[in-house]
């Protein structure tokens, strides 16, 4: 009988989430939706030293953001909790001690001193099975001088006894079955009395198994330890519970070779990040997907196509159908370049098809922060309509189309030396007149009444055209003169030909 599909996620907030964390989320909602399965959130924060404040927050934030929908969790609640690692240490323990009564696990009490010791000695120092016998452990010591030194209080941990020359097979779905020797692994530490919390091995095995996991989707990086989770499902007896293992390809650099990091994000300006994130610590402020202008839907769109495909030529694809054609089958084993470029092209496609009245909702922001007011959402929602054609992100919109707000108090020296000469002055003057005398504004109807003034006058077209737009944008860009003229009140547009009569200085003759 098939197991319900159940995933889970589980970051540690140890800062914010990075976005290969993020992708990994991604893949779990994916599957755990395509076959009608539930995606938890579990918070690993075992190791107390590397909390940050704040973290943990972020991390169900930019979740949220991402539409990435969690089904159990801190904050949702659920029948396998407690889901914070920190909150189940009465749960580990029982865990630790049948590990310890079984001969599984034994406890040793090196010092930081004595291992940096052995590594000394032995360059190529491993704790196990051909080292341990040299340590001062519960198997070198006894059980009765064992009990003295925990009695005593002297710190501890708690190591898994590795059985050595055991071939290990870890069936992994993406990359087949992988096979190691038994002596290539340590006896990883389990748990640790200083702090009274267990490794992410013991914790990870523990919590994935009474969690009823079905499949342990995580990136490539923890193929390593995936071994040693075998081995601790059969050391419990878990074997027929043992969740499926996905590991998927890394995000690589976009130039140049290795793992993708920070660093690349600053060095080439993308965001490496889904949000914002302050550092509690140093005040460093690091840029997000979100706070560049990024729409969710083409994140995780984005992020989907990195290391799996649809299985045919689709590329814009939402949250339902990515959900629709997601599996395994279509997974790459090798590492995926972190195309960032791509990135902002889907943004640019999912602007596009943005509601403008949505875009006009995601932009006040933007004009609260530059300090203008007085314009409806409908007068932004349409001046935004015009121009996201030609914008990738968010603020684009405002570099595109800030003149639907703000009149100019410049103009563009190289349209103004070849758009403006001695005689427009004078044409835009009786523009204005024309202008003044049109009832119906529509584009349409604006466009034949200019157009024809300028056939009848003999005027250049370009000329005429390139002049009118130049004083009433600041430059020769935009959409449709017209429909510019349409949206701005007919007020507006004479003030500012009139304004840029009285502003742009007139050429000399020889200069034209």
């Amino acid at each position: 009988m098939d197991r319900k599909v159940r995933v889970r996620f589980a970051p540690s907030p140890t800062g914010p989430l990075h976005i290969g964390g993020v992708r990994t989320a991604l893949f779990n909602y994916l599957f755990a939706r395509s076959k009608g399965g539930e995606m938890i959130l579990r918070i690993e924060d075992t190791d107390s030293r590397r909390f940050v404040p704040g973290a943990e927050e972020y991390i169900n934030e930019s979740l949220n953001w991402l539409g990435i929908k969690i089904d159990e969790g801190v904050k949702e609640g659920g029948d396998f909790g407690p889901y914070k690692q920190s909150e189940r240490r009465d749960i580990y323990r029982q865990y630790v001690k049948q590990l310890l009564d079984n001969g599984k696990a034994y406890i040793a009490f090196d010092t930081p001193e004595e291992l940096e010791a052995a590594r000394a000695e032995h360059p190529n120092f491993q704790y196990d099975a051909h080292t341990r016998g040299n340590m001062r452990n519960s198997l070198t010591l006894g059980e009765e001088e064992t009990r003295r030194l925990i009695d005593a209080g002297e710190q501890y941990v708690v190591r898994f006894k590795i059985e050595p020359d055991r071939i290990v097979k870890v069936n992994d779905r993406i990359r087949g079955e992988v096979t190691v020797n038994s002596n290539i692994l340590d006896d990883k530490v389990l748990y640790k009395s200083a702090d009274d919390l267990p490794t992410y091995h013991l914790a990870n095995i523990v919590d994935d198994h009474l969690m009823e996991v079905s499949h342990v989707i995580r990136g490539e990086e923890w193929l390593p330890s995936a071994p040693l989770h075998v081995l601790l499902y059969q050391a419990f007896g878990w074997e027929d519970t043992m969740p499926e293992f996905v590991h998927l390809p890394l995000l690589l650099k976009p130039v140049g070779n290795g793992k993708l990091s920070k660093r690349d994000g600053d060095k080439l300006g993308f965001p490496v990040f889904p949000l914002e994130w302050h550092d509690p610590a140093s005040g460093a402020v690091s840029s997000g997907y979100r706070e560049q202008g990024y729409l969710p839907e083409a994140v995780v769109n984005f992020l989907a196509l990195l290391g799996w495909n649809p299985g045919d030529d689709s590329e814009v694809m939402s949250m339902d159908e990515l959900i629709d054609k997601f599996s395994f089958e279509h997974c790459s084993k090798s590492g995926a370049k972190f195309d960032y470029k791509k990135g902002a092209w889907f943004n640019h496609e999912y602007l596009i098809a943005t509601p403008d009245q949505t875009l006009a909702e995601l932009f006040m922001p933007i004009l609260k922060e530059k300090g203008i007011e007085g314009y409806d959402k409908e007068y932004v929602a349409k001046a935004l309509g015009m121009v996201k054609g030609r914008a990738n992100l968010i603020p684009d919109l405002w570099e595109q189309g800030d003149f639907f707000f703000v009149a100019p108090t410049e103009y563009a020296p190289k349209d103004i030396k070849k758009r403006w000469s001695a005689e427009t002055p004078a044409i835009m003057e009786k523009l204005i007149g024309v202008l003044e005398g049109i009832e119906d504004m529509t584009s349409a109807n604006a466009e034949k009444i200019v157009l024809d003034w300028i056939a009848e006058n003999g005027y250049h077209l370009g000329n005429v055209m390139n002049a009118f737009r130049l004083a009433v944008v600041g430059a020769c860009r935009g959409p449709h003169m017209f429909d510019i003229t349409e949206l701005m009140p007919k007020e507006e547009v004479i003030a500012r030909i009139r304004r840029a009569i009285d502003t742009i200085p007139v050429p000399d003759a020889a200069d034209n």
